[in-house]
């Protein structure tokens, strides 16, 4: 690897001369200045900008770690980010944890290899990694949790209102008639141990509604698990009317499922969701979303860690509210008609 010792031996330099034409050329004789930028070009020499900032005590790299890197709000959180560090001149090492702490647990250790300033986390779900994260706060490095929060853990937050966008779902759906409402995902404080998820029964009941045991899953809400959900789920002898998917990737597996099994939306069953991914707009009817401001719950979480590695004071828990677009896949109930379709 070309070093600035070699830069310095090929212009006929000291090694403090080299170095000064990458920080002060204005400082160098013209004539200097020309033969360490030759050296350079020659040379092909790359200065080592993450040496040189640890030994100025900073890397000037920030951490993030998501669920999914996949999952579109994760990826448009993922971008915003990148953008957002990188104008104010932060480097970003993206990773994912797939929702698990226990991979989270191998991954952080790989970052703080890296030497980060700061982590963004999407937490996973478990205690694996929970003492590691302690020991990294000590060590000085800032945490900022997004999307999702730890029990118990102290790290400032950026999140999404969801238990309050949960229960303007609820209430819509049952201001249309609904009764039979089904939620992809049921709570479970191992497995799924989600806001969305442990606020449906309680939205259900705020309704005069109950949650129907039949209808109630425990599953990661990947589109493949809402697939087979929604296959099971719609050939009940008493399907919901309603099903409110609690994510976007279990949105797609829900509509794929209805699309096979040819149940019309919202003519037979209707279709709320959290994420308003692009596709949703695209299908007809369009999806009606619970929308996630993916960019600006990216900006929140770069502005609070910029903050805090500038010694300055920060809002500790920022909520956004989310935005309800309307389209056409929910209406009214039709319940009998759909009952004795798949019944025959």
């Amino acid at each position: 690897m070309t070093s600035i010792i070699n830069v310095a031996q090929l212009a006929g330099v000291s090694a403090t001369t080299a170095k000064r034409a990458l920080k002060d050329p204005d400082k160098l004789h013209p004539e200097t200045l020309r033969r360490v930028q030759e050296a350079i070009a020659e040379l092909h020499y790359e200065p080592d900008l993450r040496a040189g900032a640890l030994r100025a005590g900073q890397s000037r790299t920030v951490g993030v770690m998501l669920g999914s890197i996949i999952e579109p709000f994760f990826a448009q959180l993922a971008r915003t980010l990148s953008v957002e560090l990188r104008r104010s001149g932060y480097n970003m090492l993206l990773t994912e944890n797939e929702y698990q702490s226990e991979q989270e647990l191998a991954e952080l250790k790989l970052l703080y290899g890296q030497r980060i300033d700061a982590l963004i986390l999407r937490p996973g779900y478990g205690g694996k990694s929970r003492d590691y994260l302690a020991r990294l706060h000590e060590r000085g490095v800032f945490i900022a949790q997004i999307d999702y929060c730890s029990p118990d853990a102290p790290y400032p937050s950026v999140m999404l209102d969801n238990g309050g966008a949960v229960r303007a779902g609820v209430r819509y759906l049952r201001a249309l008639g609904h009764e039979r409402i089904a939620a992809t995902g049921k709570f479970d404080q191992r497995m799924h141990p989600e806001t969305r998820s442990y606020t449906f029964p309680s939205a259900m009941a705020e309704v005069g509604l109950r949650v129907h045991p039949e209808y109630e899953r425990v599953m990661f809400l990947t589109e493949a698990n809402a697939y087979l959900y929604t296959l099971e789920v719609m050939r009940l002898p008493q399907p919901p009317t309603a099903i409110f998917a609690l994510t976007g990737a279990s949105a797609a597996g829900c509509y794929r499922a209805l699309q096979e099994l040819n149940i019309s939306v919202p003519g037979e069953v209707s279709l709320l969701t959290f994420d308003n991914y692009s596709w949703m707009g695209l299908v007809s009817p369009g999806i009606t979303a619970l929308e996630q401001p993916a960019d600006e719950m990216a900006r929140a979480a770069v502005q609070m860690t910029l903050a805090a590695l500038g010694g300055e004071p920060y809002v500790h828990d920022v909520v956004f509210p989310a935005r309800m677009v309307m389209r056409g896949s929910c209406a009214a109930p039709r319940t009998e008609a759909l009952a004795v379709r798949l019944a025959t």
